[in-house]
């Protein structure tokens, strides 16, 4: 692991020369600060801790949450922005107009917007970019959701123009998930050419990976002088890189004994936001006996979810019911659909033909706290004579076997992106999950004439996926952000696994 290097009024490094010292210096230690000063230092480096180190870098190809921790916002940006706070607004778009039947959404973009290259944003940029997510290579999660474009057309280097097959009241948003590539940047799985205020610097595979400010960015400045993820696959050695000054911020605590070492201790800042982070048992509902509703709600009504939530979390995280957090405008509490009842349990597996029970394979991936997890779900359901068998996977092979070739019977995943619901309305969506009515109201929700039309489709929808059981939905993750004290400016809640990066204030 890189740490970073102490900078001292003795020797003053730019944010650049400051990388280049710590990409070849050796570790040392840094002393959290007692208390968070009223001025910070510009061309301070911010050491952010994470357990997502992303499988390459590009978002299309299967990168994971940590590519967006790390480049949503900081090296790309889209035509819009999520916001931390869930709103969302233009970003690399001054203005556009919707026709009235709308179909049709002309965008005028940004002057003086360049990538990291020294080229500058043109449209082809934007229409060759959104072509990369709906294209038949891409792996986005985001592609379904943008299948409705007819066309883009392009009638100057400042103005695109969507058309729609049918109207999409969330375009805007789905649009944010879009980053803006150079269109010459032909391969950027290992490197970048984005428009964001940190361009890459460097990037070791299984240790860190290092942004510096682009000078050339047409926005705010960032106020620190770079950012350096360090990636970790166990959370007590993240846990202690915070406690000895190695990093200066954890994006996400993994366990609330890890808080026990940083509340009520003033050389730390211990945050809780919104999460929209679901951990949940997913069912290949291709197959048997997962394409059978008795079965998976048989198994929902198995598992005691608030035990597992406090065995895993204690006081902290949610259990909701469904796979919509609360911060989704279509949430609703269905926490008694499907509830704990092993008694009903086993009537409901008689009833599918299974009262002996069955057997099943559990891949589970190697990082907490899916291995805990998945220990707990094979006590609960051997208490039904459903007996898991569990596989253990690399996040690699969960991508491979699971994710891109549908090869599982269930596995254990967090699922992170805001508003997801819509990966319930595409049948060919890892899971299988195929239920015509599910699938009418979520791609007419996108035709709705108001936002009130379009959430009580999908309140409606929500409705029918927590009764069908189509998957086990476990808890919602806290959102705890932790940092040393002499730092602020960070996001708490992290939608989508944002960390935006710029606003980050450092004392040093």
């Amino acid at each position: 692991m890189f740490s970073l290097p102490k900078l001292s009024s003795a020797l003053h490094l730019s944010g650049r020369a400051a990388f280049a010292a710590l990409l070849t210096a050796s570790a040392l230690t840094l002393t959290p600060a007692a208390g968070l000063a009223q001025d910070y230092t510009p061309d301070a480096v911010v050491n952010i801790g994470s357990l997502y180190e992303p499988q390459n870098l590009d978002n299309t190809g299967g990168a994971g949450q940590g590519i967006n921790e790390a480049f949503n916002g900081n090296v790309y940006e889209g035509l819009f922005v999520l916001t931390d706070g869930g709103d969302v607004k233009p970003k690399l778009v001054e203005s556009y107009e919707i026709s009235d039947d709308g179909l049709s959404y002309s965008f005028t973009l940004k002057d003086g917007v360049t990538f990291h290259s020294g080229d500058p944003l043109t449209a082809t940029d934007v229409k060759n970019s959104i072509e990369r997510v709906t294209a038949e290579t891409s792996s986005s999660s985001r592609k379904k959701s943008l299948s409705n474009i007819a066309s883009i057309e392009t009638p100057d280097d400042k103005t695109v123009v969507i058309t729609l097959e049918k109207p999409s009241i969330s375009l805007p948003y789905n649009l944010s998930y879009v980053w803006i590539v150079n269109d010459a940047a032909t391969d950027i799985s290992n490197s970048e050419d984005g428009t964001g205020p940190y361009q890459l610097q460097e990037w070791r595979r299984g240790s860190a990976l290092a942004l510096v400010p682009f000078d050339g960015y047409w926005g705010d400045k960032p106020t620190n002088g770079g950012v350096m993820f360090q990636y970790f696959t166990d959370a007590t050695a993240q846990n202690n890189a915070l406690l000895t000054g190695a990093v200066d911020i954890i994006t996400s605590i993994q366990s609330p004994d890890a808080l026990s070492l940083f509340v009520d201790n003033p050389d730390f800042t211990v945050s809780e936001g919104a999460s929209t982070t679901k951990e949940l048992l997913a069912y290949n509902d291709r197959i048997e006996p997962f394409n059978d509703a008795k079965v998976r709600s048989a198994l929902s009504r198995a598992v005691n979810k608030e035990k597992l939530l406090q065995a895993i979390w204690g006081d902290y995280g949610t259990l909701i019911g469904s796979f919509v957090p609360p911060t989704d405008p279509w949430y609703v509490d269905l926490n008694d659909v499907n509830a704990y009842d092993p008694e009903s349990a086993k009537a409901l597996l008689a009833e599918a033909g299974y009262a002996d029970g069955f057997s099943f394979t559990l891949d589970t991936p190697d990082y907490d706290p899916h291995p805990v997890v998945a220990q707990f779900l094979q006590n609960e359901l051997a208490k039904i004579n459903v007996d898991v068998k569990i596989n253990i996977i690399t996040a690699n092979e969960w991508y491979t076997k699971i994710y891109k070739s549908h090869d599982f019977e269930a596995t254990l995943q967090e699922h992170v992106n805001h508003r997801d619901i819509v990966f319930y309305g595409n049948p060919d969506f890892y899971w299988g999950y195929n239920n015509p009515e599910v699938t009418k109201l979520i791609s007419g929700s996108e035709s709705a004439k108001s936002i009130d039309e379009q959430t009580k489709m999908l309140t409606e929808a929500n409705r029918i996926i927590a009764e069908d059981a189509a998957s086990m939905w476990l808890y919602l993750y806290p959102q705890i952000v932790v940092s040393t004290s002499n730092v602020s400016g960070y996001p708490l809640n992290g939608l989508n696994s944002q960390f935006f990066a710029a606003d980050i204030k450092k004392v040093d």
